[in-house]
């Protein structure tokens, strides 16, 4: 059934049409003028049977009256009016509501309908703002760790598209991805010319998906954001009203693509068998399956904790110190500034996610165990190269679950006081001593400090850029 507002509209545009009074027309279908008034504003909703005895008494057949269009351009703006002064944001401004009369021009009504347009838009732009995002992301965090990173429906979709293109073991293809996006009405396009604030563009009216066209080593990159593009299309997701519900959507869809790349079934299977012989190791997880580091060790948190009984941590950090992604539901202390914001923080120069950095050797993770306020920890880090800094990924166990991984025997031990600043954030008092007021020194400006993002209808993508993008592959036919 459409909804009541639209219902509502329908019926007073045929009940007008008609000829007829609210009373006229209460009377053939037997109740009060009054009760059917409340039906045409969306107040109430009518029984199934009043509706077939409302359309029989129009003449119309009673589909016409479930259509989910408005009947009119006017009714239209009615309805957007009334929903937009019902919600969150105008509610929030503590105004009266603006009641929509007969004797309301078209000219005024669509004046008013254009300003809470652009009160929307301009709510929208300003949920790009860092502190926004930091705060969405934080809430999202403290989401996650309590269903301990593992999302069920996500699980059993993943499952269901791979067994619909006969997926059932090994590394998915590229070819059987192409098949997804076939039975979802889309072709994959590489194209050269992507907007620089894109991953993939989805053409929404001529069912293509548009990707570079060259993948990281493995190719797990281009399978992935085929998955993530068509995870959209599969979750129903719509434009995002809020950066919260961007992020949720952005989780959502990295997880479908995991999910698919690393099986639920195999992927446990895998698992479980190398913590029965004690040799469990991301980098064995990662190729078995034919992906990065990065992801393996994200997809070993969604399993770990509800498929074989351990708590864990997961780290990104810049080559710089900075936290960039993290998870836990260990107890392990990140690094939080007053918000309880992880992103952008230092980690501790002692842990293993920066040491690994001043290592001769990186073709192999390193590990490490370190002594925290909070426990022991064991942890395996691996650097990578990305397209603009090095990084590194750690992840890590307590000390009790370290029996269960490869690497566990390690004598690489080192002990982190943080967040006492006396641990690595202070230099030692010999050394500010000797050196204090007798040197200078250039801070590197971090251009993304500076950079807003690009506010367009998703966030940190430029819609001018997008828009052009379309238009100007809207007549490829390749």
């Amino acid at each position: 059934m459409t909804d009541l507002a639209t219902l509502g509209q329908r019926i007073r545009h045929f009940r007008t049409g008609a000829g007829l009074t609210l009373d006229q027309l209460g009377a053939a279908v037997g109740i009060a003028g009054s009760q059917l008034s409340l039906m045409e504003n969306g107040r109430r909703e009518p029984r199934l049977s009043l509706l077939q005895s409302i359309a029989e008494a129009l003449g119309i057949p009673v589909a016409e009256l479930l259509s989910s269009e408005p009947p009119t351009k006017r009714a239209a703006l009615e309805i957007e009016l009334e929903r937009m002064q019902q919600g969150a944001l105008y509610r929030g401004l503590g105004l009266p509501s603006i009641r929509i009369s007969r004797s309301m021009s078209d000219e005024n009504l669509e004046a008013l309908v254009g300003l809470h347009r652009e009160l929307a838009r301009r709510a929208r732009e300003a949920i790009a703002t860092p502190e926004e995002a930091r705060r969405a992301n934080t809430e999202l965090r403290h989401h996650m760790r309590e269903q301990n990173n593992h999302i069920p429906e996500l699980e059993t979709l993943a499952e269901d598209v791979l067994k619909s293109v006969g997926h059932t073991t090994g590394a998915l293809t590229h070819r059987s991805v192409a098949l997804m996006a076939k039975k979802l009405g889309f072709d994959l396009i590489h194209v050269d010319d992507l907007p620089h604030s894109t991953r993939s563009v989805t053409d929404l009216e001529n069912g293509r998906i548009y990707l570079p066209p060259a993948s990281i080593p493995g190719g797990h990159g281009l399978r992935s954001m085929a998955l993530q593009a068509m995870a959209h299309r599969l979750l129903d997701h719509h434009e995002p009203e809020s950066y919260a519900q961007f992020l949720r959507q952005r989780l959502e869809i990295n997880y479908f693509a995991a999910a698919c790349l690393m099986p639920l079934g195999p992927s446990v299977d895998f698992l479980s068998s190398a913590k029965n012989d004690r040799n469990l190791a991301i980098e064995d997880f990662r190729d078995a399956f034919g992906v990065t580091h990065e992801a393996a060790a994200l997809r070993f948190t969604n399993l770990a904790t509800t498929h074989l009984g351990m708590t864990v941590h997961f780290l990104r950090v810049g080559d710089d110190g900075a936290l960039y992604k993290g998870y836990e539901n260990d107890g392990l202390l990140l690094p939080t500034d007053v918000t309880g914001s992880t992103e952008g923080q230092l980690v501790c120069r002692h842990w293993s996610a920066r040491l690994a950095f001043t290592r001769t050797n990186r073709t192999t993770e390193f590990y490490q165990y370190i002594d925290t306020p909070s426990g022991t920890y064991w942890n395996s880090t691996q650097t990578g190269t990305g397209t603009q800094e090095e990084f590194s990924i750690t992840f890590g166990v307590p000390f009790n679950d370290a029996k269960w991984f490869r690497g566990r025997d390690t004598r690489n031990r080192d002990t982190s006081t943080c967040p006492d600043v006396n641990c690595c954030r202070r230099p030692s008092g010999e050394k500010a001593e000797r050196w204090s007021g007798r040197a200078w020194a250039s801070a590197k400006l971090h251009a993304h400090i500076l950079s807003p993002l690009p506010s367009g209808t998703f966030p940190g993508v430029d819609d001018t850029e997008l828009y052009d993008f379309l238009e100007a592959h809207s007549g490829d036919t390749d």
